[in-house]
């Protein structure tokens, strides 16, 4: 089956097929003739591999969400779903998606819109993953077509249906590494009635870290834990009478600390900015991800300021983002054991992007690679493949 012209604006090289049918007799062809392609949902995540591409590849015109039952927590929305109409359709029944995927085109300066299924195979997760967890928690079952131009459904609509091998979990966060996701079916959960957030101002990243180790110790159940700036921000979210109660005792057990309080529209602006680091956006140099042990935090935020820039912690200090323009390999070793991912390239190179892999973890990535793209024509040179 050959792929309809139309589909293709020769001018920037760019396949949008309308369908599953359509992606999968694309990709079969590419396959036999080892054409590689780079994998986009919306555009507005990295832009790695597009000069050994043949071609874009684009899932944005499969869109629509397939069902929504409320009432089951379930979602299943076709990938090229606009994460907007994700939320809306959500917020319509009081309902939000859990893992509070960020927006990465403030920080990048791109124009496309996310989608559901660039937000999967990104992982794309909030400052609610300490206590919610990640996108891939919530991620119930998949559908995507492989290398070979297979389609492959894997997993269900409610969690005791994921049996066997959880395939939805090796395409989250896989980059379009290993398949071109079709849909997607997603757990959803209540949205909380009221937020309010803690401000700790004027302290420094190492009384931020001792301020979250002790709130997350504590059954106060907090959905956010960041620094930025000088100020230490703590979030709870619930019921009014819940929120009130845990919010007292947090205040008690920081006593005599400056504690400020914010509610609601104010409460959420801040963690919005916070959760698409927008206090970097207006910066150009290269902007880096990096997941470390909270308890390491303050010593590699320090290492990294030593090699000039700014940075912040999320996910109680999990999370450190850092913009400078400091060297990979310089960035990489002050990270240590940590992972460093290359959010916003700058002048450093494509192939910086992901942090090299080492023995048996890139033995098994190769061969993971192979059996799902054995022509190696998904992001071609892109997390190592």
């Amino acid at each position: 089956m050959n792929i309809d012209e139309s589909t293709i604006e020769a001018s920037h090289s760019l396949i949008s097929p309308k369908d599953e049918a359509e992606l999968a007799a694309f990709v079969g062809e590419s396959h036999a003739r080892a054409a590689p392609m780079r994998i986009v949902g919306g555009g507005t995540r990295i832009e790695a591999g597009a000069a050994e591409a043949e071609h874009i590849l684009t899932t944005r015109k499969m869109s629509g969400i397939v069902t929504y039952e409320p009432g089951a927590l379930t979602l299943i929305a076709r990938a090229g779903t606009s994460l907007q109409d994700v939320e809306d359709a959500l917020a319509a029944e009081g309902q939000a998606l859990a893992f509070e995927p960020m927006d990465h085109r403030e920080i990048l300066d791109s124009k496309g819109t996310p989608t559901i299924g660039g937000i999967v195979s990104a992982n794309v997760s909030g400052p609610r993953r300490i206590q919610a967890g990640a996108c891939r928690d919530y991620l119930l079952g998949v559908r995507f077509v492989d290398g070979r131009g297979r389609t492959i459904k894997n997993g269900g609509r409610v969690m005791k249906n994921v049996t066997g091998l959880d395939l939805g979990k090796l395409l989250c966060g896989s980059f379009g590494t290993l398949g071109v996701l079709t849909e997607v079916a997603l757990k959803t959960l209540p949205r909380a009635e009221v937020e309010k957030s803690l401000a700790f101002p004027r302290i420094t990243l190492r009384d931020a870290c001792e301020i979250f180790v002790a709130a997350l110790a504590m059954p106060f159940e907090v959905s956010g834990a960041a620094f930025h700036g000088g100020t230490a921000w703590l979030r709870v979210e619930g019921f009014e009478a819940q929120v009130d109660y845990r919010v007292e005792r947090l205040k008690e057990l920081f006593l005599p600390r400056e504690i400020n309080v914010v509610a609601d529209a104010v409460s959420r602006s801040v963690w919005r900015d916070l959760r698409d680091v927008k206090h970097f956006a207006d910066s150009k140099a290269p902007i880096w991800r990096i997941l470390i042990k909270p308890s390491e935090a303050p010593a590699v935020v320090e290492a990294l300021r030593q090699l000039g820039g700014d940075a912040s912690a999320d996910w109680g200090g999990g999370l450190i983002w850092f913009s400078g323009v400091a060297a990979s390999a310089a960035v990489r070793k002050a990270v240590g054991k940590g992972r460093a991912m290359l959010v916003r390239r700058g002048p450093l190179p494509a192939a910086d992007l992901f942090p090299p892999e080492y023995g048996a973890v890139a033995r098994i990535s190769a061969s993971l690679r192979k059996t799902f793209d054995p022509a190696g024509i998904f992001n071609p040179r892109l997390m190592g493949n």
